[in-house]
């Protein structure tokens, strides 16, 4: 049980570096960015769509080297000094490589995507997307050596420089320049930019963190050992293919969907509202993101452990009730939620519980992982999270042009329920661990039953709405209590 509290008091501290910033970023930015840009400009679209891009390149650009240096810094077989240099160095030559190619053909990238005249998009995100991905391993030291609290202080200002930067440019000097026309932001401002000043604002963020982070970057040697580094490689190459699978998954959609859609003349505007939604249910990735971070050092450093499979069997359990409280939460209290995003983009909400509990299952599936890495089998990773992928390529494709964005919600739910399926199976073959898989499932039927009588009982007071929810997740809250904490821990 110290264990289980050591990876909650982790997660938490990572929440700091993580979470906070995020929530921050939706409780700030998400609002903001959906009133300054109206519905019918298709701008938030356009944020929509580069990020679901940037997404998919930061995959690439760090080629599963964070999960390996995890896994090859805490093997005695290594030096973890060379493990730290060769994954830096290499990441540093990757990132350069690519922002010089995308500043060359940025003029052809921007006229495929339909983004003419706007160049500047392209390379923008191209450097914040290199910057990211060189940063990921001063980052993941940071986690391996538990200095939670510098990570966390690094993602914070990194997020608080983004909102300053982009209320600034999008909100503040724009207005003090009609109230003094000379002032000398006019020779720094240009209304033509427009939504290129999100970019801006992401990029600012991402320098500052670099900066940050420079006295771990110094102290790695350009010299590097190219045994390890091979070495690095054979056991990343799946994981980049598990990556890329796990991306698709979360990002075809948004790259796509502009193209599927039957109605050009909308599209934009289709993927903004669609974009605004997946926001809210965000929320549940935002905490599979830091309990990620928490979990990931933490089963590489317990494998060798003798109860280290019921460990992990606990932590399942108590992850996925947490998941099951944060799905409830927000769908039955979305009359709160929905004010991270302006009124006109409501007509998705319907979409925001299903992408909750898409989170739920790829939040079960990070959790199953542990089996193909802690055993080196990571192609078995590619190929499941590639299951996915199909799957939703197939749905979005099919469905979009008939069904709209409902049917990405439910290609996003299909394909992370086939994976966390396929990887239990397999799990049990190569690293059985003994989940409570009974009790796990009387908690989904307890939570489903709690949403589908919390939706189907309608009010004509939201107030009373708003009660009667909430009593109904209590009562899941002291369930749970009863079950778990009272009867195990007292």
């Amino acid at each position: 049980m110290n264990y289980i509290k050591q990876l909650a008091g982790q997660t938490l501290v990572y929440g700091m570096g993580t979470m906070v910033p995020r929530v921050l970023n939706y409780a700030l930015l998400t609002p903001f960015y959906t009133r300054i840009f109206p519905l019918a400009s298709g701008e938030y679209g356009v944020v929509t769509e580069i990020y679901a891009y940037m997404a998919i390149l930061l995959i690439i650009l760090t080629y599963g080297m964070e999960t390996t240096f995890f896994r090859f810094t805490t093997s005695k077989q290594y030096n973890k000094e060379k493990v730290y240099n060769a994954s830096l160095v290499s990441l540093f030559t990757t990132s350069i490589l690519f922002i010089v190619l995308m500043i060359v053909f940025a003029d052809r990238i921007a006229n495929l995507l339909e983004y003419s005249g706007h160049r500047e998009y392209i390379i923008m995100f191209s450097l914040i997307v290199a910057i990211d991905a060189f940063t990921a391993i001063p980052f993941a030291r940071l986690r391996i050596e538990n200095q939670v609290f510098k990570f966390s202080a690094i993602k914070l200002i990194n997020v608080l420089i983004i909102v300053i930067v982009a209320f600034s440019f999008l909100y503040f000097i724009p207005r003090h320049i009609d109230n003094n026309p000379e002032t000398f932001f006019k020779k720094i401002y240009s209304d033509k930019i427009g939504v290129g000043y999100v970019f801006i604002a992401n990029l600012s963020g991402s320098i500052v963190s670099l900066l940050l982070l420079l006295p771990h970057i110094i102290k790695a040697r350009l010299k590097i050992d190219m045994k390890v580094l091979k070495t690095m490689f054979v056991y990343a190459l799946p994981l980049l293919i598990a990556g890329l699978g796990g991306v698709l998954n979360d990002s075809f959609d948004k790259v796509t969907m502009k193209f599927l859609l039957p109605d050009r003349s909308t599209s934009m505007n289709q993927l903004a509202v669609y974009g605004a939604n997946f926001k809210i249910a965000v929320l549940m990735s935002l905490f599979i993101q830091m309990f990620r971070y928490a979990f990931e050092p933490f089963f590489f450093s317990r494998s060798n452990e003798k109860n280290a499979r019921e460990l992990y069997a606990q932590i399942m359990n108590y992850f996925v009730l947490f998941c099951l409280f944060i799905f409830i939460g927000i769908s039955l209290n979305l009359d709160i939620f929905k004010y991270l995003i302006d009124k006109d983009y409501w007509s998705a909400l319907n979409v925001v519980p299903i992408i909750l509990m898409s989170f739920v299952f790829l939040g079960i599936f990070v959790n199953l992982s542990v089996w193909y890495k802690l055993n080196d089998i990571t192609k078995y990773g590619a190929i499941i999270t590639f299951a996915g992928a199909v799957i939703t390529i197939f749905i979005n494709i099919k469905f979009i042009p008939v069904y709209g964005y409902i049917a990405s919600a439910w290609g996003h739910f299909t394909a992370y329920l086939v994976m966390v399926v396929l990887s239990y199976f397999l799990g049990k073959k190569f690293y059985p661990v003994s989940y409570n898989i009974l009790k796990i499932t009387s908690y989904f039927i307890l939570a489903l039953g709690i949403f589908a009588a919390g939706t189907l009982m309608q009010f004509q007071l939201k107030i009373i709405s708003f009660i009667v929810n909430n009593i109904m997740i209590g009562i899941f809250v002291v369930v749970v209590y009863f079950k778990e904490i009272k009867g195990k821990i007292l």
